[in-house]
């Protein structure tokens, strides 16, 4: 069994990662995610979720919490389009949903109920 994550911590403190700080050329893009990684995963918003889980940062942490906001909204929406959400989790590598026990084995939609909802092959 795995221990619940603290969602009072920020992903910097939850994976001991601290970012070096930001060079002159550094993009709005990274410079959201450099923020959105101080921030309390609690608090992170459906957009703040696709963002970072869109860029691959903090997958092990986010994850979880955005297969949370799935199943009780499939059509989650960040900023983008309805179900952007959705569309950011299902585009991750196979890979991280085996590497993590918090993610779990197997198929992200196995793991969101979409196939079963949806009716895929």
């Amino acid at each position: 069994m795995t221990r619940p994550v603290n969602r009072d911590r920020s992903l910097e403190e939850l994976e001991r990662d601290r970012w070096s700080a930001p060079s002159d050329g550094e993009t709005r893009l990274m410079a959201t995610v450099r923020e959105l990684r101080r921030k309390p995963i609690g608090g992170l918003s459906v957009e703040d979720l696709r963002l970072l889980i869109g860029q691959d940062v903090g997958l092990a942490h986010l994850l979880p919490l955005a297969v949370e906001v799935l199943q009780v909204a499939p059509l989650a929406e960040g900023e983008m389009y309805e179900g952007d959400l959705l569309a950011a989790v299902l585009t991750r590598s196979a890979e991280v949903w085996s590497e993590s026990p918090r993610t779990g084995a197997g198929r992200p939609p196995d793991r969101l109920g979409v196939g079963r909802r949806a009716r895929l092959p």
